[in-house]
């Protein structure tokens, strides 16, 4: 099992990023594929959640009207789009394979990718 993001970088406050999370030696429509991310100092946050079961979910009432979570046809790919970001939505972002189903939580992470920045400036 192997997860590759991509898409993060630099964006002045108010533009749009879309990360990819590729997966690998696995079916994406089989398990739940979650976005977290960590700011500096803070703990790891769940973001969203895409279920073959359960749908999408964004979890952060602070993103939820601005992120997209979804999925390609092939099921290899996660994608989230962020629209008008703000600063405080830097962070690395990490992708990750739930074990039992959607949820915020780490406790059931099974597999983590290396993370991509974004650096949101003002």
């Amino acid at each position: 099992v192997q997860l590759v993001e991509s898409g993060g970088g630099l964006v002045q406050a108010g533009g749009s990023l879309r990360l990819s999370c590729v997966a690998s030696g696995f079916t994406v429509g089989d398990y739940a594929i979650g976005w977290f991310r960590q700011a500096p100092g803070k703990e790891r946050e769940g973001v969203s959640c895409i279920s073959t079961r359960a749908g999408s979910t964004i979890y952060p009432y602070s993103v939820r009207d601005r992120f997209t979570i979804s999925g390609d046809n092939a099921k290899t790919t996660v994608y989230l789009q962020m629209n008008s970001l703000k600063p405080e939505d830097t962070a690395v972002y990490y992708c990750a394979v739930h074990r039992w189903g959607c949820s915020s939580s780490q406790r059931d992470v099974v597999s983590w990718g290396q993370g991509t920045q974004v650096t949101v400036s003002s």
